[in-house]
């Protein structure tokens, strides 16, 4: 039987769908009871092997003390016939001589020293063995016997010969019955997972302010250009609003990080599956969070089970008060259902962001009035899970934040990129900022200014990456990277979407996009940045820093 699969189909998921729900594969339960020496065990497959060999040992031996027994009983007759043809013209007067046959029998063993049974089969052999080719026949089966008595003592008495027989036996039989194999016997292979049932593929991943959370296939959100309307992203009540978006795969665990400092884990596949507009389901029916915290972070891994991958990477926290804590991977390697602690939080402070590093990144923290501090992860040590973390950020005022935190790997591919409240957002090299010392006051990466609003989000980000951006509305945008061009850290930046007056950005997401996707794009319709109806300055009113334009009539593109 031949299945064809449609272009889209996954042919290791169709297979395992079809072994679960149809005959293809089928389950036979062994229950390995079997009588050892009188007394029912339950054997392994060892144990098996191990009493079936001592078993055929056994009838090899019985078999053979058998066969020797009944050879030497027909040697015994075959002597008693070669002495009676020895000894012919004797034995035929002898038997002539006497009255009844019992009288011959006793003369027969008395005169030639035969047994009974002897003497019986001389009286009861037929005359035509007495010719000379009958007589030869005797002989040649006397000495047949011999060697065949002589075989089975040295069988008897030597334990490998015994072996060698059963391993003989057994190819004889394999020669005899065996055929080839037309099915595949495999350990519990009835026993297929969920996963193995799901396809791997990227998805969306969203949460929203409240606690809903969602997953949808990554193709339902197509590209726009920079500055469009964008399209309804969720559904969501009144008062909710998405807050958090992650691309992550079907098959990798997904650790949750709550702003209590709790981690919880999570298969991507098991979060429940929606589309674009849909809702989503309560966080809290999925994971055992209490009601008075909720998810602020959580990180993509693919193995828990390799040791070299645990033990060589990390977990980095910060909190909203400037804190950073680094704790290795492994601590996070056994999943309970309850949660773990993962980092301890002081009073007025909650974790902010959880990233998975490698111990040589590069790490920036930014705050909402738009400073931004730049070191390397190797001045932050490893800690256990109960730590509270070391100061990663100095605040210069009350109302100051840490609104994010990014991990750099390649500086000179990779750029910052920086979305205010209102809308604006804006490119910048990384080695645009200095390396300080953990815990400096960091410098300014964007102009904060009443236009722009404070600072809501950092990423670093590469020309072939997509952005995401999301506000309070449930309006979704995406964009390409490589639009924005890269302009000097302390410019305000340029419109990325529109927002009505009571609206603002509610979270950024950075998507990394599949060669598969690039070719669908193809076909996709872009939408330009429209002229500014009141001829707004998109740059640096104040400077114009780094080529920002300060004509009125044309936006930066």
């Amino acid at each position: 039987m031949v299945y064809e699969l449609r272009r889209d189909a996954i042919a290791n998921v169709v297979l395992n769908n079809l072994y679960k729900y149809t005959s293809l594969q089928s389950s036979f339960s062994v229950n390995n009871v079997a009588l050892v020496h009188g007394r029912p065990m339950t054997l392994n497959l060892k144990d098996q092997i191990v009493h079936y060999v001592n078993h055929r040992h056994e009838v090899v031996i019985r078999r053979t003390q058998y066969e020797l027994r009944e050879a030497e009983k027909r040697a015994h007759i075959l002597e008693g016939l070669l002495i009676a043809l020895d000894h012919l013209d004797e034995v035929i007067a002898l038997i002539r001589a006497s009255q009844t046959p019992t009288i011959a029998q006793e003369g027969l063993m008395s005169q030639f020293q035969l047994s009974e049974i002897q003497s019986k089969a001389i009286l009861e052999m037929r005359l035509q063995r007495l010719t000379g080719l009958e007589r030869d026949k005797i002989r040649e089966e006397y000495n047949e016997l011999m060697k065949l008595i002589e075989y089975y003592r040295d069988v008897l008495a030597n334990e490998d010969l015994r072996m060698e027989i059963i391993r003989d036996e057994m190819i004889e039989m394999k020669e005899k019955y065996g055929d080839e194999r037309r099915t595949e016997i495999v350990f519990a292979g009835d026993d297929i997972s969920m996963e193995e049932l799901i396809a791997d593929e990227d998805v969306v991943i969203t949460i929203s302010h409240l606690g809903y959370v969602k997953r949808t296939p990554l193709t339902e959100y197509r590209t726009q250009g920079r500055g469009g309307r964008g399209a309804k992203g969720s559904s969501t009540r009144e008062e909710d609003f998405v807050e958090h978006i992650y691309v992550a795969s079907t098959h990798n665990y997904m650790l949750f990080f709550t702003e209590k400092g709790r981690c919880f884990w999570l298969k991507v596949y098991e979060i429940p599956e929606g589309n674009k507009t849909s809702k989503g389901r309560a966080i809290q029916n999925l994971i055992s969070i209490p009601p008075d915290d909720k998810v602020k972070a959580f990180i993509n891994v693919k193995n828990l089970e390799d040791d070299e991958y645990i033990n060589n990477n990390f977990i980095t926290m910060c909190t909203l008060n400037g804190t950073i804590k680094k704790t290795s991977l492994e601590a996070y390697s056994r999943p309970r259902l309850s949660g773990i602690n993962a980092i301890n939080i002081e009073d007025g402070d909650f974790l902010l962001e959880a990233r998975l590093t490698n111990g040589k990144q590069e790490i920036m923290l930014a705050t909402r009035k738009g400073k931004l501090v730049r070191f390397n992860e190797e001045t932050v040590r490893p800690v256990g899970r109960n730590s509270i973390g070391v100061k990663g950020v100095t605040l210069d005022e009350n109302d100051d934040a840490v609104i994010g935190m990014v991990c750099v790997n390649d500086p000179v591919r990779e750029s910052v990129l920086v979305v205010s409240e209102k809308g604006y957002g804006k490119r910048s090299e990384v080695e645009e900022y200095r390396k300080t010392n953990r815990g400096a006051k960091g410098v300014k990466t964007i102009n904060v200014t009443d236009k722009t609003g404070d600072l809501i989000a950092i990423k670093v980000v590469e020309d072939d990456d997509d952005l995401m951006i999301i506000n309070k509305s449930g309006i979704t945008i995406r964009m390409k990277v490589a639009d924005l061009r890269v302009m000097g850290r302390a410019t305000q930046g340029v419109r990325l979407i529109r927002l009505d007056d009571d609206d603002a950005i509610a979270s950024v997401a950075k998507v990394e996009v599949d060669e598969e996707e690039k070719k669908a794009e193809m076909g996709i319709v872009h939408t330009e940045l429209p002229e500014s109806e009141n001829g707004e300055d998109v740059g640096n009113e104040e400077t114009g820093e780094n080529g920002t334009n300060t004509d009125e009539s044309n936006p930066i593109v």
